[in-house]
């Protein structure tokens, strides 16, 4: 990481479902009846989207709730500040690497901004918006960002998924500078991609975005869009945890057996997500650059294929 002038450390919580399975320890998820543990991790990642590995974890099961219908324990908003203060101490040990945290709506929690100030904003954030917050004005955040200028605008190919066909989508793009009220001194910069001429068979595509940085012209504007963009690359690596690696089949017995299981499988699953991050951009690289011969062999043994005729 150290040689990369910038670093997105990019944060969000996954549920591990264990249903069916006898783990001491496990609790509920989302849907009380459904048992498992909740994985938060900080993963990452060069501008160019190439996995860097996990930054930290966190690993709970909650508590059922009681008969007012609470639970106890700790919250989940609070991972999302710790992740933040982890993050920023890495920030001071590399005082030549931009790193900037990166999440998406849970993580828009102003305690998290206010803690962020409070330690100088060694490592920026970028956060998905999710509150349209109230401003001193009686008007609101979202509101008044759109009613600003267009500063540019941003055009991308946004892939199929969930049943829709992959499509051609141009934002317009605005920013405002603003300081919230009843935060002192907390000043952020709300930025909004908003979908223009989008087809009506489908929603168009909005992202509203807070960040400590100042947007001093089109080219950061875009950059700091383009960096949230790369938040896509965690849900590959939890998309690799669950279903490359199984981690929810381990069938271990013990919290503590799956915890120190996911340590392992948290690498295995970078290094997988990377191998096929440099498949995808560098599909002519030799395999000889990331295996042994008796490893590619295996490889070939295990997925049937036959050694191609000059090897």
């Amino acid at each position: 990481m150290k040689s990369l002038p910038v670093v997105l450390c990019i944060d969000d919580t996954t549920e591990l479902n264990f249903n069916a399975q006898d783990i001491e320890g496990a609790g509920p998820l989302s849907y009380e009846a459904q048992v498992g543990m909740y994985l938060h991790a900080t993963y990452a990642v060069s501008p160019d989207r190439e996995p860097l590995g996990v930054v930290n974890s966190w690993m709970w099961a909650c508590e059922p709730r009681d008969v007012h219908g609470k639970r106890g324990g700790i919250k989940e908003s609070a991972r999302w500040i710790e992740s933040y203060e982890l993050v920023a101490a890495q920030a001071r040990q590399l005082p030549q690497t931009r790193l900037v945290y990166v999440a998406d709506r849970e993580g828009d929690i102003a305690a998290l901004m206010q803690r962020a100030q409070e330690l100088g904003e060694p490592a920026d954030w970028l956060i998905r918006s999710q509150h349209n917050r109230a401003l001193d004005d009686e008007g609101k955040l979202w509101e008044k960002v759109h009613t600003g200028d267009v500063l540019g605008h941003l055009t991308f190919v946004l892939p199929g998924r969930s049943g829709q066909k992959t499509r051609e989508v141009t934002q317009e793009l605005r920013s405002q500078r603003i300081t919230l009220p009843a935060r002192v001194g907390l000043a952020l910069t709300c930025i909004e991609a908003y979908e223009v001429d989008a087809p009506a068979s489908v929603k168009p595509v909005i992202w509203r975005l807070v960040t400590n940085r100042e947007v001093l012209d089109t080219d950061a504007l875009v950059e700091l869009i383009d960096w949230y963009r790369a938040r896509w690359e965690i849900e590959m690596f939890f998309n690799v945890l669950k279903n490359a690696c199984r981690v929810e089949a381990l069938q271990l017995s013990q919290m503590e057996r799956v915890e120190k299981a996911l340590v392992l499988y948290m690498v295995v699953s970078w290094r997988i997500a990377r191998l096929m991050r440099l498949g995808r951009t560098c599909p002519d690289l030799d395999a000889s650059l990331f295996f042994e011969t008796d490893e590619i062999h295996g490889a070939r043994v295990l997925s049937k294929k036959p050694r191609p005729k000059n090897h």
